[in-house]
C-alpha cells in the first residue's frame, strides 16, 4: 500500500515514472533538470573510465582531453528530458570522438545508452536510431580504416567478432528502449483508463445525487405549493382549514429538510454509512398521507415483497415522482397503486385517470428521466404514457434480485 502512494519500486513499474507522458507525442518538459541521475552517472563514467584504462594498457591513456569528453558526454543527459534528439546525436558524437582518439572502451557508452533510451520513449524513435547507427557507423570505419591514422600506433584493424560484440550492444541498446518506449505507452493507456473511470463514477455520482434531490424537493414543493394555494384562498372564508394547510406545509419542509440533509450527510462523510436508513416502500402509506393532504387520494393495491435497499429506494422514489407528477400535472384527484411479483420481477404502476391539465402531463421532464435511470441502474425498465382509456400509467418493472445483491 505504501509503494502505491508513495510511488516504491512496484508502483514505479506498474503505473509509471512520476513525470508524465503523453502517448499522442513527447512528453511535457519536466520542471527540473535530472541533476541526481546525472550525477551518479557522470561519477560512474569517470570512476569506471580510469578502471578501464588498466586494463587496456595498449590503448592510450586518460589525459584531460578525454576527461573532458567524458564529463561533455555525462553532463549532456541534464537536458535529456527536455531535448531528447539533441542530446542522443551530443553523446553520440562525444563517444564516437573518444573513441576515435583511441581512449580505452569503457563506460563511456552508457550515456549514449540513457540518452537514446530516453529519446525512444519521449517518441524520437527515428532519431534515436539515428544517433546508435551514427556511433556504430562511425566506429566501424575507425577500427577497419581510418585506425592507420589515428592513434594509438601499431594499432590493427578490428576483427569480426569485435565488429559483431558492438553490432549487439547497439541492438541491446534499441531493444531495451523499444521495450521501455511500449512500456510507457501502456502506462498512458492505463492513465487514460483509470482517469476515464474516475470521471465516469464522478458523473455517475452527480446523476445519484440529482435524482435523491430532485425526488425529495419535487414531491414536497408540489405539496407545499398546493397547500399554500389553499390556504392563501381559504385565509378568509375558512381559518382552520387554511390552518390545517399551513401545518401540511410545515411537515412537508421538515421532511424535505431531513432528506435533504442526509443526502448532504452522505457527501459530507464519504465512506460512511449514512446516519439514517434510506427510504424505502414501507414508507408508502408516508406517501398517502402527503398526496392526501395535497388533495389526492391513492388507493394502494397489492403488497411489495422484500427488496434489496437499492431497489426498495427507487421502487419508493419511483412511487414518489409518478405521485407529484399526479398533483402537478393531472386533473384527476384520484390514483392507483398496485403491486405485482413474481418471476424474479416486481411490477408496479401507478394510475391516474386525468385528464392532463397541461402539455407534460404525466411528467415529461426532469423526473420522468430520473425514474428511467434509475430503473436502468438496477436492471430494470419504465413504460410511461397515456392509457387508452384516459389518464395516465407509470409501470416500472424492477428486478428482485438485483447485482448488489448478489
Amino acid at each position: 500500500m505504501e509503494e502505491q502512494r508513495g510511488g516504491g519500486p512496484s508502483h514505479w513499474w506498474r503505473y509509471g515514472p512520476p513525470w508524465g507522458y503523453r502517448p499522442d507525442g513527447p512528453e511535457p518538459h519536466p520542471a527540473r533538470l535530472p541533476w541526481r541521475s546525472t550525477a551518479l552517472i557522470t561519477v560512474f563514467v569517470l570512476v569506471g573510465s580510469n578502471f578501464a584504462a588498466h586494463s587496456q594498457p595498449h590503448r592510450v591513456q586518460l589525459d584531460g582531453y578525454a576527461r573532458v569528453l567524458l564529463l561533455v558526454a555525462s553532463l549532456l543527459l541534464l537536458w535529456r528530458h527536455r531535448h531528447p534528439v539533441a542530446v542522443a546525436f551530443g553523446t553520440a558524437t562525444a563517444a564516437l570522438v573518444y573513441l576515435s582518439a583511441g581512449y580505452p572502451y569503457g563506460p563511456v557508452f552508457l550515456t549514449v545508452a540513457v540518452s537514446c533510451f530516453s529519446a525512444v520513449v519521449a517518441g524520437h524513435r527515428r532519431a534515436a536510431w539515428a544517433a546508435v547507427g551514427l556511433l556504430w557507423a562511425g566506429h566501424a570505419l575507425v577500427a577497419l580504416w581510418l585506425y592507420r591514422w589515428l592513434p594509438p600506433r601499431g594499432d590493427a584493424a578490428a576483427s569480426v567478432g569485435q565488429e559483431i560484440v558492438v553490432a549487439t550492444w547497439v541492438l541491446a541498446i534499441v531493444a531495451l528502449s523499444e521495450l521501455g518506449r511500449v512500456r510507457r505507452e501502456q502506462w498512458a493507456r492505463e492513465r487514460a483508463d483509470r482517469a476515464q473511470a474516475a470521471e465516469r463514477r464522478a458523473d455517475e455520482e452527480r446523476l445519484r445525487i440529482a435524482r435523491e434531490l430532485h425526488d425529495v424537493l419535487a414531491h414536497s414543493i408540489s405539496v407545499i405549493n398546493v397547500q399554500a394555494g389553499m390556504g392563501l384562498a381559504l385565509l378568509d372564508s375558512d381559518p382552520e382549514q387554511a390552518r390545517a394547510a399551513l401545518t401540511t406545509i410545515k411537515a412537508a419542509s421538515k421532511e424535505a429538510l431531513g432528506e435533504v440533509r442526509q443526502v448532504l450527510d452522505t457527501l459530507r462523510a464519504p465512506g460512511a454509512a449514512p446516519r439514517a436508513p434510506a427510504p424505502g416502500l414501507d414508507r408508502l402509506p408516508e406517501l398517502v398521507e402527503q398526496a392526501a393532504a395535497a388533495g389526492l387520494t391513492v388507493d394502494v393495491q397489492g403488497g411489495a415483497p422484500h427488496l434489496p435497499p437499492g431497489a426498495d429506494l427507487a421502487a419508493f422514489r419511483i412511487v414518489q415522482e409518478a405521485l407529484t407528477n399526479v398533483v402537478r400535472h393531472s386533473g384527476s384527484r384520484h390514483a392507483r397503486v398496485r403491486y405485482e411479483h413474481g418471476g424474479g420481477e416486481l411490477r408496479l404502476w401507478i394510475d391516474d385517470d386525468g385528464p392532463a391539465t397541461g402539455a407534460d402531463a404525466g411528467g415529461s421532464g426532469n423526473g420522468l428521466a430520473g425514474m428511467r435511470e434509475r430503473a436502468a441502474a438496477l436492471g430494470g425498465t419504465i413504460d410511461a404514457g397515456p392509457r387508452p382509456d384516459g389518464g395516465f400509467r407509470v409501470l416500472a418493472v424492477l428486478p428482485l434480485h438485483t447485482r448488489e445483491d448478489q
